[in-house]
């Protein structure tokens, strides 16, 4: 399953120099000792969750600050022993950049660099030079290889740490499941879908994604059984969708048939520990069982268990991507480049045979089955689209955001989006590596999927320049 838990390891640094017994004056460590008692309990308040944990250094001296080359191992094997998804080094005074980065270097997580704003002015002596320390402390972390994110020199209550601090829990997500991403497969690639061609030797090798393959006879044969085994369920089942959906001319039976299939999902998703699949949907499915799939993939999403419609392996990637960089709180969307707005030169048709999900349905609209498919305009607003895309052995992140606008009703799942330029990005997407399926989530992200692209061997390209 995705993991949207977070344990950071908080490593507050502070200056030493030998001068016994208490150094006066510029890198006291009164100051910086203040400095870190208040950021870490600030941090510990206001972000503490049940998603984050955090683990300090406060077995290490009395101060809970390292400041000392010869406790670097000490500090790195502690938090390889509580597990760290990520680090946060903390620059409490000018620091020493020799610590950090020898810590980071050992740990290998997405790492975090900020240290408070410089307020300790008495007596005409600065105490902390903290904002100085950064620029040291960074470049020895670069000459560490060491990929990080840093947060400008702020108070430590400005929106400005509050958005990065909250940006960095999102990339480092993002960085822990896509290296231990598990994807379910059902079904062999539709024979004219060759843009959906992927290397799975090349992504197990490269990222450590792992791809698990079921094929059609095995799905029929445990849609026979749940057919058999929960007629009482799907009697159940069969009501709550005539409730939410008009289903048109369907019969019960066929109705009842596309109602399976959500237990065959959630069945394969559960038993393989894993919440993202991607499927054959309009061919093999249909034919082997008698009913589309398209139903329990939009049903499926409000429980949080997705699946990719027309095997698309990059989309599926995306798709975990997106939901990491939310944490969770936002469910992909599988909406692809379809046609221009005949009223706006400058929408497009963002639109799927009915896989989104049913919680963003705009309220205004009754969601029908169109020729056995969902069929809903979404909720308008602010949204980032994304693709995960290869090319010739390098690996692409294409992304951006729009804001919904007016557009033709249609069938199937769908929203019209505003850009700044169709006809540009329409030449990007025919010149580029990119296909026409794309992924989209409520809010904007565009930031942390550039951030992400820094831990990983991905490069980051903006949807419109």
């Amino acid at each position: 399953m995705l993991d949207y838990k977070l344990k950071i390891g908080l490593c507050p640094i502070r200056r030493w120099l030998k001068e016994p017994p208490k150094r006066i004056g510029i890198f006291q460590s009164d100051y910086a000792v203040e400095n870190k008692k208040i950021c870490v309990d600030y941090i510990k308040k206001n972000y503490t969750d049940e998603n984050t944990e955090f683990v300090d250094i406060d077995f290490l001296n009395e101060e809970g600050v390292l400041c000392l080359e010869k406790d670097c191992k000490t500090v790195a094997d502690y938090f390889k022993k509580e597990g760290i998804n990520a680090l946060f080094v903390i620059n409490c005074n000018f620091g020493m950049e020799n610590c950090a980065g020898l810590v980071a270097r050992e740990l290998n997580v997405p790492t975090l660099l900020w240290g408070p704003r410089d307020r300790n002015f008495k007596d005409d002596i600065r105490y902390t030079d903290t904002q100085c320390g950064l620029f040291a402390v960074s470049k020895q972390l670069s000459r560490n290889n060491v990929k990080f994110s840093y947060i400008e020199n702020c108070d430590i209550e400005s929106p400005i740490f509050d958005k990065g601090i909250k940006d960095f829990f999102s990339v480092s997500c993002m960085v822990k499941n896509f290296k231990n991403m598990h994807i379910l497969q059902v079904g062999s690639r539709i024979k004219p879908f060759k843009s959906i061609m992927y290397n799975e030797l090349e992504l197990a090798e490269k990222f450590g994604i792992d791809i698990s393959i079921f094929n059609l006879g095995e799905a029929v044969n445990d849609l026979k059984q749940i057919w058999e085994t929960k007629q009482p369920e799907l009697e159940e089942d069969l009501k709550k969708l005539k409730e939410t959906f008009d289903v048109g001319t369907l019969t019960d039976e066929y109705c009842k048939k596309m109602l399976a299939i959500v237990y065959y999902y959630e069945n394969l998703a559960k038993e393989n520990d894993c919440n993202i699949i991607s499927s054959e949907c309009w061919t093999g499915i249909n034919l082997a069982w008698g009913a589309n799939p398209c139903l329990a993939m939009c049903l499926l999403a409000d429980r949080d268990i997705y699946v990719t419609c027309e095997w698309d392996i990059h989309m599926t990637i995306t798709n975990v991507l997106l939901l990491s960089a939310s944490r969770g709180k936002c469910k992909p969307i599988q909406g692809e480049f379809t046609c221009r707005n005949p009223w706006n030169d400058n929408s497009e048709l963002l639109w799927h045979c009915g896989p989104f999900p049913l919680c963003y349905k705009d309220p205004s609209c009754k969601p029908f089955l169109y020729n056995t498919k969902p069929s809903f305009k979404i909720n308008d607003g602010e949204y980032t689209i994304a693709r995960f895309q290869a090319d010739h052995g390098k690996y692409y992140l294409l992304g951006g955001n729009f804001q919904t606008c007016e557009g033709p009703k249609t069938f199937g799942t769908y929203m019209w989006a505003q850009f700044k330029d169709l006809p540009k990005l329409e030449r990007k997407l025919i010149e580029g590596p990119y296909i026409h399926h794309m992924s989209e989530v409520p809010g904007n992200f565009v930031g942390i999927l550039k951030e992400f692209c820094k831990y990983t061997d991905v490069t980051f390209d903006p949807l419109e320049d």
